[in-house]
């Protein structure tokens, strides 16, 4: 939805000072006249301020609510843990500002129906940062599916597993909506989901644990209405130490997308058939510039985003099935 108010550019707030921040948001919008960091808020001011001087950033608020309210702020991007995703995303669109949610969006499906419903009977731009959605090697790999070249889809695989041993880390804390799931998980299920053209059912989940609330890794078997079935397979600590790639086998073809995440470091597209085989690669500009065009064109120009608050709402949905069906509890809001 434009946004006839907003001066010559949109101005974000940040809110904390997450490690991925600078890659998702503040290094793109230094290439992105439409878009300047304006402000961030943290856990303390003095957090605050050492996060601004090394990221240029021109305001520091005392605390997250100061910077909500800040009349001059357009929009928040909000990276902090996924306990608190919720509650400050409804803060924020509580004071008439867009914003940019990191994934997942919410701890459980049933957050994030409330988020949508909030969003919904707003006029902000709400969206789910899953940043490689916006990359032309992502956007090639669905035309390819929708084209038709692969026939009738048989099943769709998507793999998110890396090596972090650090089991201080937040991704493991329950109490913060941590798990393998959430963290590298919502990634391949949102994978599985865009390409195989539907919302699966759970048939089976089996986790592997680093305590009776927290997995370190999850394989999960899907089927779609349509018929194809298909594979979730993620981790943060396991044999499969890195595994980024997708997919999709048709009646009459295979695609395999590798490194559809961070594809500015590598990636490729393959397409096999009967009796040819082709190999596409695309731009190694960062996957986040992309998203931050997204997010500043639905803000200014009205255009739509792919990463809806409806689209999180089925993303964890399934998340929650998982853990259901792997009999690990859901995850909540901190």
């Amino acid at each position: 939805m434009a946004e006839s108010g907003l001066g010559s550019s949109l101005r974000v707030g940040v809110l904390g000072a997450a490690r991925v921040a600078p890659f998702a948001l503040i290094n793109p919008a230094k290439k992105n006249a439409d878009i300047m960091v304006a402000a961030v808020a943290a856990r303390s001011v003095s957090r605050a301020r050492a996060f601004a001087a090394r990221n240029g950033i021109g305001s520091v608020h005392d605390d997250y609510e100061a910077l909500i309210a800040d009349k001059d702020i357009d929009a928040i991007y909000n990276p902090l843990p996924i306990g608190l995703h919720g509650r400050w995303t409804r803060a924020a669109l509580a004071a008439g500002k867009h914003v940019l949610c990191e994934k997942p969006f919410t701890a459980n499906a049933a957050e994030a129906r409330e988020i949508a419903e909030l969003a919904a009977k707003s006029d902000r731009v709400v969206m789910e940062a899953f940043h490689y959605r916006y990359h032309p090697l992502m956007l090639r790999a669905e035309e390819i599916v929708a084209s038709g070249e692969l026939g009738a889809l048989e099943r769709v695989e998507a793999a998110l597993c890396l090596p972090m041993p650090a089991f201080s880390d937040i991704r493991y804390d329950y109490s913060l909506a941590g798990g393998a799931t959430m963290d590298a998980g919502c990634y391949a299920v949102h994978m599985v989901r865009t390409l195989g053209g539907s919302t699966p059912e759970v048939v089976s989940a089996q986790a592997k644990l680093r305590d009776p609330q927290i997995d370190r890794a999850m394989t999960a078997e899907l089927r779609f209405a349509a018929g194809h079935t298909g594979r979730v397979r993620c981790s943060l600590w396991s044999s499969h130490l890195l595994q980024i790639s997708v997919r999709v086998v048709g009646e009459r073809g295979e695609l395999r997308v590798f490194n559809p995440v961070i594809p500015r470091l590598f990636h490729h597209l393959v397409v096999r058939s009967s009796d040819t085989k082709r190999v596409e690669r695309f731009s190694h500009r960062a996957s986040y510039a992309y998203q931050l065009d997204a997010f500043v064109a639905a803000v200014l120009r009205g255009d739509p985003v792919k990463t809806t608050p409806q689209d999180a709402v089925e993303n964890m949905t399934v998340i929650d099935a998982i853990y259901h069906t792997s009999g690990l509890p859901l995850r909540y809001p901190s």
